[in-house]
């Protein structure tokens, strides 16, 4: 007997402890979740008094049961794995993803919306250029097609955006660095190509001065997305002019710039850790693939992958099965978590 009345998928995937993806795959076909999630889902529709709209479900996917995915950079191992949380996602739901890279460039990044426009798709999870985006060419898309932003929010665009606390994720690293040596110095490139990149500054300032510490920036030369030479050019340049002191610490704005910082001070005869006889500290941001294996392993802050996929997907698929673009446009932010290495 039913004891209570659930008005939404959203709300009936909270009290039957099964995510949004796997109910939509089961109410697109039973047969294809596995007999004991089936059994849950059932039991709980037992138990409330819950029907999805399955015409407007239907009215959608006469249209496609495609989902675009379009990254800035596919050769990232950071949007690789992402986009690969993504299309896993996609296909439990029941619904094909269809992966998309704008490779850096502003041309391709609407060139892929475009394809993808005409192709009607149910849906778009997308993850914007930032600085270099045609802003209002990516408006006029979004504005057509039911549009989750993640990893890169643009104000207005889309109508919701997921990703991770830039804020307060440099201030737990910025807080971990100044309690087990010297203050950081912030490494950053100087016309960096994602907005993440310009709040990690900003939180880096904020946390800094209300320390009573003063900020120290180093600011290196580069545009794309090449990072490791970036780093690898500036830190270069970095101990060879003097900026940085004994035994300082650097934080790098992203784990890529950090692995090229990482190089530069190998090469330099410069040992990176936190013994008594290394000469600097470096930590990055991000929890890139490959920062558990650099030498020493690189201290960093992780973004949850697994939870920024899983909320976008909910909120696209809430308006795709609602057949209703959402009437206010909000923000889902994760915090990571320290992890500290050898390096730092």
């Amino acid at each position: 007997m039913a004891t209570s009345r659930i008005r939404n998928m959203e709300e009936f995937a909270v009290v039957s402890g099964i995510s949004r993806p796997t109910l939509s795959k089961y109410f697109n076909d039973p047969d294809s979740v596995r007999r004991s999630t089936r059994d849950r889902i059932e039991a709980a529709l037992a138990r409330h008094d819950y029907r999805p709209n399955i015409y407007a479900i239907n009215q959608n996917r006469r249209l496609t049961k495609n989902i675009g995915i379009v990254v800035p950079y596919l050769a990232d191992p950071f949007f690789a794995e992402i986009a690969r949380n993504l299309e896993t996602l996609c296909l439990d739901a029941g619904f094909r993803p269809i992966l998309q890279s704008s490779h850096g460039e502003p041309a391709t990044e609407v060139s892929n919306l475009d394809g993808l426009r005409a192709i009607k798709p149910a849906g778009v999870l997308l993850a914007p250029l930032g600085r270099a985006s045609e802003k209002q060419q990516l408006a006029e898309f979004c504005n057509s097609v039911p549009t989750v932003l993640f990893d890169s929010n643009i104000d207005e665009l889309g109508d919701a955006f997921v990703g991770h606390d830039n804020l307060k994720s440099i201030g737990l690293m910025v807080d971990y660095l100044c309690e087990t040596g010297g203050p950081p110095v912030f490494f950053e490139m100087d016309r960096p190509t994602n907005p993440n990149a310009y709040n990690r500054r900003r939180s880096y300032g904020q946390v800094m001065t209300a320390k009573g510490l003063e900020p120290r920036y180093i600011q290196v030369e580069g545009d794309g997305w090449d990072f490791e030479a970036i780093g690898y050019r500036g830190a270069m340049r970095a101990f060879t002019s003097g900026v940085l002191g004994d035994r300082d610490t650097i934080l790098c704005s992203n784990d890529r710039l950090a692995i090229g910082v990482l190089s530069a001070a190998y090469d330099s005869g410069l040992r990176v850790g936190c013994d008594a006889d290394c000469d600097l500290r470096v930590a990055g941001h991000d929890d890139h693939p490959f920062s558990q294996y650099t030498c020493p392993r690189l201290t960093t802050v992780s973004q949850n992958y697994g939870a920024i996929a899983e909320s976008a997907l909910d909120a696209l698929l809430s308006m795709v099965e609602s057949g209703h673009r959402a009437t206010e446009r909000h923000s889902v932010l994760y915090v990571g978590n320290l992890v500290p290495r050898g390096s730092a």
